[in-house]
């Protein structure tokens, strides 16, 4: 993960006091834990301070320009050009969101549950709390400790259903409650016996990866967790979070706002999308390229494509289709939203790309090899 918490005053303070002369705020993320997560800080501090505001999840930016009579529309992801305000184009919408919320003076943005919330939007998005949120985590005595991430009492379950890490337990419980009953890690109590949890899980998703993918690096995205929070840990959170907001976006936006009953719908959207995803990498027929691997299989595509990239591939870029849509999902140096614009461009009655530079989406309106002969052709250029 890389690490992220800056955020300019002068900007948060200026959008702080366009949204508090509003009379209506319309509040449009995209379908991401980020941006969920973000919009839930940003609407507790709007009815803080007494700002009535509405909600809806849009599939791309673009969608935020629906009819509304909100004096105000924020996207909470990529930029809109029809949006009064983006939060998140250039940093995790958590981050933004939450350095908003700050300058709006709410009382709700120092709470322990919001700066989980926050900080679980910043996971989500790939990075780490660092600045005034990092500081608001410890405030609020939100710290690390060793063990593993995840949104459950019950390290079997929550493993076996984790996004975060593919291994051979990947959507198995029974298969998880064994990897752990071996090592007598089944219900860890004390850090040691947490720290040999985590290793368990380390060394079984390293060795269930395909060689020279980059699991030893991604796997390290569940060990040692921030503990607090609705979910046990942060990072499980920000799974919930980010599984519910493309299975049920209506359950994430409800456990964003603080709704306790939501919890179990959210865990429920959560399994259900871990072991879709899980069984699509399982079955999945991976095709190398120079630069690329490719694999048509059902599933999530978002979430398949950052499995596939980092457990099931030695390129830097992972393209995913499932028919309908395609993801493609790359590391750090390399912008799938980019690469995708430009190979859309050369593809006759192509539709608009969404996302970002770690993952970007299009709906496959063709044969899919026409869309990796175009990826092919602009990765070579580059």
């Amino acid at each position: 993960m890389s690490t992220t918490g800056r955020q300019s005053g002068e900007g948060a303070r200026d959008a702080a006091s366009r949204l508090r002369e509003a009379g209506l705020v319309h509040l449009a993320p995209v379908a991401t834990g980020d941006a969920i997560a973000a919009t839930g800080v940003l609407a507790r501090a709007l009815d803080a301070i007494g700002v009535p505001f509405q909600i809806s999840v849009v599939q791309t930016p673009a969608d935020a320009a629906r009819a509304t009579e909100a004096d105000r529309t924020v996207t909470l992801g990529p930029a809109s050009q029809d949006a009064d305000l983006t939060l998140g184009s250039d940093r995790p919408a958590s981050v933004a969101a939450f350095g908003v919320a700050r300058s709006l003076d709410a009382p709700t943005t120092d709470a322990t549950d919001v700066v989980a919330l926050a900080a679980a939007g910043v996971v989500a998005a790939g990075d780490e709390p660092t600045g005034a949120l990092a500081d608001a985590l410890e405030e609020a005595d939100i710290e690390r400790r060793p063990g593993v991430a995840v949104p459950t009492a019950d390290l079997a379950d929550g493993l076996a259903y984790s996004t975060l890490v593919h291994a051979p337990f990947s959507g198995d419980p029974e298969a998880a409650r064994a990897t752990l009953a071996e090592r007598d890690a089944l219900d860890p109590k004390d850090d040691e016996a947490r720290l040999r949890a985590a290793s368990i899980v380390a060394l079984t998703a390293v060795e269930g990866a395909d060689a020279d993918s980059r699991a030893s690096e991604a796997v390290e995205d569940v060990l040692r967790p921030y503990a607090g929070g609705p979910l046990t840990t942060i990072g499980g959170y920000a799974d919930v979070l980010d599984a519910a907001a493309r299975e049920q976006p209506g359950v994430a936006v409800a456990l964003a706002l603080g709704h306790e009953p939501a919890i179990e719908g959210a865990l429920s959207a959560w399994r259900t999308h871990a072991e879709r995803a899980h069984d699509a990498v399982r079955d999945a027929t991976v095709r190398r390229h120079a630069g690329l691997v490719v694999a048509e299989t059902a599933g999530p595509t978002g979430t398949v494509a950052r499995l596939v990239r980092d457990f099931r591939s030695p390129e830097p870029l992972a393209l995913v289709a499932d028919g309908d849509r395609a993801t493609l999902a790359a590391i750090a140096d390399h912008d799938a939203r980019a690469i995708l614009d430009s190979a859309t461009a050369s593809i006759d009655h192509a539709e608009a790309v969404a996302g970002d530079a770690d993952r970007a989406h299009l709906t496959v309106s063709g044969a899919t090899e026409t869309l990796v002969a175009a990826v092919r052709e602009v990765i070579a250029d580059e």
